[in-house]
């Protein structure tokens, strides 16, 4: 009993000292994501099968019985595949240019912080990050559309239609945002008045 107590531990510290994955950890976080949807998707048709129920669980203890044996003596090799592509990929990596590096580094961090804030948390810190840059860009494209000849008269038949629909848009997201609709919260507000003080300022 003693001699059970002591290789337990070892397995363990065995565990972690596998290597991580350095390079494509993001494909073992993915299949991991897949397999667990799969595995739930399956266990709810499994309790909604109904009467064919006892028929769903003979089929899946014959598959069991026949995959069993090949799944204990192949289930590493997927991982071990893994592993071997991300050496490769380490391989790969010293002979890349640093410009490209540099790249793919912006590119983790942008992954980070999606993990750490969010989709809706990184879209407003990348939103305010870039508005002003947007709002010149936009004043600048304004001011030279509107020395063409043609388009001040289009500008003025078209600007209150689009006033108008923007003010119902803002007017039908704040309604459904007070009655609960959870797609409102993504849905994000036209800021009118900012517009027109930018535009009258310029």
């Amino acid at each position: 009993m003693a001699a059970e107590q002591q290789t337990q531990p070892q397995q363990s510290d065995e565990r972690t000292e596998e290597p991580e994955l350095k390079y494509l950890e993001f494909v073992q976080f993915a299949t991991i994501q897949a397999l667990m949807r799969c595995a739930i998707l399956y266990s709810y048709a499994k309790e909604r099968a109904g009467p064919l129920k006892p028929g769903v669980d003979t089929v899946e203890e014959a598959v069991k019985t026949v995959v069993a044996p090949v799944y204990d003596r192949f289930h590493l090799v997927p991982v071990e595949i893994l592993k071997y592509a991300d050496r490769k990929v380490a391989e790969f990596d010293r002979h890349v240019p640093s410009n490209v590096k540099k790249v793919s580094s912006q590119a983790r961090s942008v992954v980070s912080d999606v993990r750490r804030d969010g989709v809706s948390g990184f879209a407003k810190t990348v939103y305010s990050k870039y508005e002003p840059t947007a709002e010149q860009c936009a004043v600048s494209a304004w001011r030279r559309l509107n020395q063409l000849p043609i388009f001040p008269h289009v500008a003025n038949a078209v600007l209150p239609k689009a006033a108008y629909c923007t003010e119902k848009y803002n007017e039908v997201v704040v309604s459904s945002a007070e009655k609960g609709y959870r797609v409102s919260n993504y849905l994000p507000l036209v800021p009118t008045e900012k517009i027109a003080k930018v535009f009258s300022e310029n």
